[in-house]
């Protein structure tokens, strides 16, 4: 009697490492094995580049394993839907893991925050709430495949033409924030932002440990000193409860709410709740019914190590906000300065995107990342379901991998669908549009500079986290891929250092490939996952 691999070793854990870990609604399609606990690594020195000499071992971090989306035959479900998402932790969180010379454990990788770590330059609509771009080119790992790159753009906003804001701070200021100057990160984080702020805006700053208090009353931007005074005197203090501090921020938002403005509750932590309420059902009440009444969350995570990746992640998505990881200044410059604008004017509510492939082109599908984020097809006309949120000038890319029919002629080969609120909420609008077959490169080559960064961006997210659909793609083959970018790219620092991580991940990875006892790669049937005894 054969069983499908799919069912006999199944995925989808969720990693417990300490005790303030939450449950969260299931939303994974499970189609990959993985082990709970990956081996913690020593580096090899293979590399020219300079490679970490020792390990360090990343203690006690709460991750979910959200499994690999499957294979699907269109003529079975031609539609995939899926909530937009523009988070990036998982890229910084895993890089690092690989700046303390270890493999990321691969519940930590997350294949559409990869991608959406990286600006791809997609030109902003003009009179449009969404720009849409798509190119489809030969995979250089998945024989008989082309790799999809679709990207959405939402509008732009000037910087002088943000709404005014109200911003509480609610810091972490436990002990465990005192280790790796978690807590001196965040003040150096929060300066960057103060000092985009202008007289628009006012500051409100609120921290925990053992409770919570108010450091500053809503403040006006204008008084920088008096706010970065502020900022500069925080210290650790006590145990965590993330839930009295997070009351106590969203009832300044509301006094001091601008009606019309951006509310926005920006919560910097390393997510350990070891005080007060520590499981989800107190703490998502009280983040998602602030929500509809226009406060928003976004959430910062801070430290590697005692780190909370479920909490942080699932308290932006529930606060209608987005998550980031800050391991390093730059990264904090990223999302405060670079991307301020985007980061709290939201332009997009419950934005949900679907792919309804056309049956006579295409013969099978893949969506890579997005577990997470999937949607039932009959959800997505639905608008008391819940989506992501797209702030000014963001972008949200998905990778698919597609099987095309041979000598298939039709004009196009999917149909693209966006539904989203305004702002202020109301019903949804539909956005359509038909994705043409002229956009398919008969070569990888032809294919534009940025959609092949996003090749590897997604490979090496697949090559991290173990995908059986990724067996075939070598770290040589992603380095060789970056190698063909253009210089105006590839010299980008981002790519650079994207470059670097995988000269890393490369000598660390003496994984052996789990599946080949079953499924010899020299054999691998590229369409289904294999059968076991």
């Amino acid at each position: 009697m054969t069983k499908p691999l799919t069912r006999t070793l199944l995925a989808g854990t969720l990693v417990i490492v300490n005790a303030c870990a939450l449950k969260s609604p299931e939303h994974a399609r499970v189609q990959d094995y993985r082990p709970s606990q990956p081996p913690i690594l020593t580096p090899t020195t293979e590399e020219p580049e300079p490679q970490p000499h020792t390990a360090t071992r990343v203690p006690a971090m709460v991750l979910k394993d959200y499994g690999v989306n499957p294979t699907i035959e269109t003529t079975a479900e031609p539609v995939s839907t899926f909530a937009a998402d523009v988070d990036t932790g998982s890229y910084t969180l895993v890089r690092g893991y690989l700046e303390r010379g270890t493999l990321p454990d691969e519940a930590a990788v997350r294949v559409e925050e990869f991608v959406n770590a990286f600006d791809y330059g997609y030109q902003a609509p003009k009179d449009q709430a969404f720009a849409v771009q798509v190119e489809a080119f030969p995979s250089p790992s998945r024989k008989g495949y082309h790799v999809l790159h679709l990207g959405v753009k939402a509008r732009e906003v000037a910087k002088a033409d943000r709404k005014p804001s109200h911003l509480i701070f609610t810091i972490d200021v436990s002990g465990s924030m005192a280790s790796e100057n978690r807590l001196g990160l965040v003040k150096q984080s929060l300066e960057l932002l103060v000092n985009e702020l202008d007289a628009r805006d006012k500051v409100s700053l609120v921290v925990y440990g053992d409770t919570a208090h108010t450091v500053l009353s809503p403040t006006p931007a204008t008084q920088r000193e008096r706010i970065l005074e502020g900022i500069a005197a925080l210290k650790p203090e006590g145990s965590t409860n993330v839930q009295a501090g997070l009351s106590l921020a969203y009832d300044l938002a509301m006094k001091g709410f601008v009606p019309g403005g951006i509310n926005r509750v920006i919560l910097c932590s390393d997510g350990v709740a070891n005080n007060g309420v520590t499981d989800a059902g107190g703490i998502w009440q009280t983040v998602k019914g602030r929500a509809s009444e226009g406060v928003t969350l976004s959430a910062i995570g801070f430290g590697m190590g005692n780190y909370n990746d479920v909490l942080m992640e699932r308290l932006a998505d529930m606060g209608d906000g987005h998550y980031a990881y800050v391991d390093k200044l730059d990264a904090a410059r990223r999302v405060f300065v670079e991307n301020l604008t985007g980061t709290l004017q939201v332009v997009a509510k419950d934005v949900k995107l679907q792919v309804e492939f056309n049956p006579a082109v295409v013969e099978r599908y893949r969506l890579l990342g997005f577990e997470n984020r999937l949607l039932d097809k009959r959800d997505f006309a639905n608008d008391k379901v819940d989506a992501g949120e797209l702030g000014a000038g963001h972008a949200v890319t998905a990778i698919y991998e597609v099987k095309l029919k041979a000598k298939a002629d039709a004009p196009s080969f999917a149909l693209f669908r966006a539904r989203f609120k305004a702002p202020v909420g109301g019903a949804s609008q539909l956005v359509e549009h038909a994705l043409p077959t002229s956009v398919i490169r008969a070569e990888r080559r032809a294919a534009t500079p940025p959609a092949r960064l996003s090749l590897v961006v997604s490979g090496f997210a697949e090559k991290l986290r173990g995908s059986y659909w990724a067996r075939a793609l070598t770290w040589d083959t992603l380095l060789a891929e970056l190698a063909e970018l253009p210089p105006s790219l590839a010299q980008r620092p981002d790519v650079v250092e994207l470059a670097r991580l995988i000269r890393t991940a490369k000598a660390l990875d003496h994984r052996p490939d789990r599946f080949e006892a079953k499924a010899p790669l020299a054999t691998m049937d590229f369409d289904r996952l294999p059968v076991i005894e």
